[in-house]
């Protein structure tokens, strides 16, 4: 009868979508007041992104509006070069975004172990990025935050913007809030005298300048310095420049960083910008329509038998988080809940992209969704897969790097002494240790599998 009781209840797949319709795998990375894990739809075997944000820590830093707004905004956006939004939903603790998984890595993971990238490789990513700041504009949206660590590449190559967190809808009416990361930000923004959807143009050029050259075009010690040298300090190009890049290349980091928006390269309205855009002679070699249907194959390919993300947030996921993530059944009782909470409650709406349209909650874009042509990526992993088929063992995370072997000595000693001293059983304590110990050394051989322990 015991056995009975325990078994776990069947799982509702033509309901509501909830945790419990997806197995949690790795965790691989994190924010402010959330972390990132890969998980797998139990009924497809697809595998996606889980972005959760706690929402009592939302609560805290006030970050309420921005999620619910960010949760809006990606319902409205499908494009090849963005990272598409499938499901929402929420539980007592946690609100869920599951977005399309790019195995690939973020640009500044990349950035970091290779110095700078070739100029090829950057002209491609460009062109892409290009086609998803060109659409969602024409959707009246503006991303704020432009950055290699906001652009993410799928297992074969190919980039994608991620990260909406303080994108806004615009108008003609100019925004004058200070939003993004300051390194990235145009001149317009740092100047308070207003701005609009030109400054993501201006944040691609920096970002494709410093994947060229290893280096940002507008550097200070303090945000003083650095404000100084985005609104006032001419473009200056390395000694090795001519090297690195052609004078094609170098006119288009030009024109993208014009401090006049309107003479800023992309920024023309009624979409003559990116065609203006498409036109210069960088892109030549470029065939924007094989670009968009993901038909090109993309210079740089990742090492998918690596991972392309820091490991030491599934080793502080393992050994410090006191709270793990796991599916638990909603309580019924929601009347004492704060306004913030209860906010969260009501606006952060569930959402299946295989069930529901994808819709505006703003009125001016309903008729651009309903007439789009469809150009969705589909899932950056579309294939169905098996517990055996990409999660095996021998695909490994591998550690290139004196600081992340330093992390797990860190994390050995860290888990030794907190065991030793909480455990009234010492042989339970002295057990658990040397599993971490155990667990760290194969970290340190580079070796970790994928599956979760």
């Amino acid at each position: 009868m015991g056995a009975l009781c325990c078994r776990p209840q069947p799982i509702d797949f033509d309901g509501e979508v909830t945790l419990f319709h997806f197995i949690l795998l790795r965790c691989v990375g994190k924010g402010a007041f959330g972390k990132v894990r890969v998980v797998q739809h139990k009924q497809t075997r697809q595998l996606y992104a889980l972005k959760y944000i706690n929402k009592a820590k939302c609560v805290k830093m006030k970050a309420v509006p921005n999620i619910i707004q960010e949760r809006r905004l990606l319902e409205e956006i499908d494009h090849p070069f963005v990272v598409n939004l499938r499901y929402a939903f929420q539980d007592d603790e946690n609100c869920f975004f599951v977005l399309d998984l790019m195995l690939g890595g973020d640009l500044r993971f990349h950035l970091e172990r290779l110095g700078s990238m070739e100029e090829h490789v950057v002209r491609f990513y460009v062109a892409q990025l290009s086609g998803a700041l060109s659409f969602i504009h024409d959707m009246g949206i503006m991303h704020r935050d432009i950055k290699p660590d906001n652009i993410l590449l799928d297992e074969k190559g190919n980039a994608h913007l991620t990260d909406f967190n303080i994108a806004v809808h615009f108008s003609e009416r100019k925004l004058t809030g200070v939003a993004g990361s300051m390194a990235y930000m145009a001149p317009e923004i740092l100047a308070k005298r207003g701005y609009s959807y030109q400054i993501d143009w201006w944040s691609l050029g920096v970002c494709a300048y410093e994947l060229i050259f290893g280096r940002r075009p507008f550097r200070g010690r303090s945000n003083n310095d650095l404000t100084y040298s985005i609104t006032k300090d001419p473009l200056k190009w390395p000694e090795d420049a001519e090297k690195k890049c052609t004078r094609a290349g170098m006119h288009v980091l030009k024109g993208l960083l014009e401090r006049d928006v309107h003479r800023r390269v992309g920024c023309k309205g009624n979409g003559e910008g990116f065609q203006e855009f498409q036109r210069l002679p960088w892109f030549h070699s470029i065939d924007w329509e094989t670009i968009e249907s993901k038909e090109q194959i993309p210079p740089f390919m990742p090492d998918t038998k690596k991972a392309n993300f820091d490991a030491s947030h599934e080793l502080e996921e393992l050994l410090l988080e006191d709270n793990p993530l796991k599916a638990k059944a909603r309580k019924a009782n929601q009347e004492n809940l704060s306004a913030e909470m209860r906010q969260m409650e009501e606006q952060f709406t569930s959402y299946d992209y295989k069930k529901m349209q994808r819709r505006s909650y703003y009125p001016h874009n309903q008729q651009l969704i309903s007439t789009a042509t469809g150009t969705s990526s589909g899932v950056a992993s579309s294939r169905p897969v098996t517990p055996a088929d990409g999660l095996r063992p021998d695909n490994e995370i591998r550690i290139n790097s004196r600081k992340g072997i330093f992390i797990v000595f860190f994390f050995n000693v860290c888990a030794t002494s907190f065991f030793l001293r909480n455990h009234d059983d010492l042989r339970l304590g002295m057990s658990q240790s040397c599993f971490f110990i155990i667990y760290g050394s194969l970290v340190a051989n580079y070796r970790i599998p994928v599956t979760d322990f």
